[in-house]
């Protein structure tokens, strides 16, 4: 079973398991979510383990496809297996993974890493230290892994990026999802539990 460090470790990074495939995104986007929880993301050789994510259905009020395409939000309404990039707030970068069969426009949110590949690479790009504070939110793992609106609309399963299945099973938990207004009551936040590098513990 997958567990959480009690404490970030400056080990040899882990094996990675089996590349996943865009045809891994085509599902619920309720079920794509859970099972990123522990899988890996690399871009150009450099991040992390997942540790959190939040889902978003074309349905659900507070997702950026529920009142329809727009230019920006475009790619959700494609095939699954793509990445979906946004600024949030006008600072931050987002990256979604995008799920179900073409218009669906449906999503997920990663929410958070546990670094793991390129640790000091990720240190300079945020000029901070402090391994659990690298990753532990949206835009902070999309500054550690230098994403930015570039990294909109690539396929999940070519360079820069790369993503593999986790090793064994992990010790999830779901909870609502953070700093939403519409559908805040929804359960559709996972993360692995007591990991030490969550945007934020417990909700």
């Amino acid at each position: 079973m997958l567990q959480s460090p009690a404490a970030p470790t400056n080990q040899t990074a882990p094996n990675l398991g089996k590349p996943l495939k865009r045809s891994f995104f085509a599902r619920s986007v309720h079920e794509v979510a859970p099972d990123l929880i522990g899988a890996t993301l690399l871009v150009d050789g450099v991040g992390g383990v997942i540790v959190e994510v939040e889902a978003y259905h074309h349905t659900d009020p507070a997702a950026h496809s529920f009142r329809g395409p727009t230019p920006r939000n475009q790619v959700m309404f494609g095939p699954p297996g793509f990445s979906y990039v946004y600024r949030s707030y006008g600072i931050h970068w987002c990256v979604n993974f995008v799920c179900e069969k073409a218009g669906s426009a449906s999503a997920v949110l990663i929410r958070a890493l546990q670094p793991t590949h390129g640790v000091p690479t990720m240190r300079r790009r945020r000029g901070l230290h402090d391994e659990r504070s690298l990753c532990s939110g949206p835009g902070k793992l999309c500054e550690a892994l230098a994403i930015t609106i570039k990294h909109s609309e690539l396929p999940l399963d070519m360079p820069p990026i790369a993503l593999h299945a986790r090793i064994g099973k992990a010790d999830l938990v779901s909870g609502v999802r953070i700093g939403i207004t519409k559908a805040a009551e929804l359960p559709l936040r996972f993360y692995l539990s007591r990991s030490p590098y969550l945007s934020r513990a417990r909700t």
